[in-house]
């Protein structure tokens, strides 16, 4: 007989397998050869992943809709759109290649999700909760993120932009992650902490690297 715990614990086996697929696949990404085969599937199987994750936390969320559970859904969605983001670019690195409905749906949930996790936030903050910091970056960052794409999506995209959103969005959905990676298994460091380490680290080098691949392959996609 299936029973709502047994979803549960189905649905949350498979959020963990995909989670450390897509922790995988990120990696696997990173490593190898821009552009090459294993470049390419590692980063497929990465955003697939990333989906699955995000799935399976709103349907987590669904059958057990608590507040934390409801952060970790909105955190989902936050991560899946960098990752889905970063990949969709690549079908746009011309100035003639406008965005489709899926970048806009995307764009639409991403926003939304967004606004609730400052929301989620300041709820939190009101009550005294010392997370509420934790919910409030990540849904500042993300409320930024949309504005910025939704002026975007109006202009033709410059010659070579794409190779450094491509680059900064996934590793923004990797930062992610690893944040929701190290909230569950770094239990030795403090619940902020937890969660922020990623972003801290992880941001200076994604901003290298944007600029660095965008210096680098930005002129030849100009001739």
């Amino acid at each position: 007989m299936i029973t709502v715990s047994l979803i549960e614990e189905l649905t949350l086996g498979v959020h963990i397998f995909a989670g450390f697929v897509a922790l995988g696949g990120g990696l696997g990404a990173f490593v190898t050869a821009k552009g090459g085969r294993r470049h390419r599937r590692f980063g497929i199987a990465y955003v697939y992943a990333m989906a699955v994750v995000s799935g399976t936390s709103l349907l987590l969320y669904v059958i057990e809709p608590v507040s934390f559970r409801l952060f970790l859904a909105l955190v989902a969605i936050f991560s899946f759109y960098f990752a889905y983001s970063g990949y969709r670019v690549l079908s746009r690195k011309r100035p003639t290649d406008a965005p489709g409905r899926r970048d806009w749906v995307a764009l639409g949930l991403f926003g939304v999700a967004s606004v609730g996790l400052v929301v989620v936030g300041a709820l939190w903050y009101l009550d005294g909760n010392g997370f509420a910091p934790v919910i409030l970056v990540f849904g500042t960052v993300g409320t930024a993120f949309a504005a910025g794409d939704l002026r975007s999506f109006g202009t033709p995209p410059e010659s070579g932009e794409w190779i450094g959103q491509h680059v900064t969005r996934m590793g923004a959905g990797y930062i992610a992650a690893v944040s929701a990676f190290s909230a569950v298994n770094f239990l030795f460091l403090p619940a902020v902490a937890r969660w922020l380490w990623p972003t801290v680290l992880g941001t200076p080098l994604l901003v290298y690297l944007g600029r660095t691949y965008t210096q680098r392959f930005g002129p030849a996609e100009s001739t």
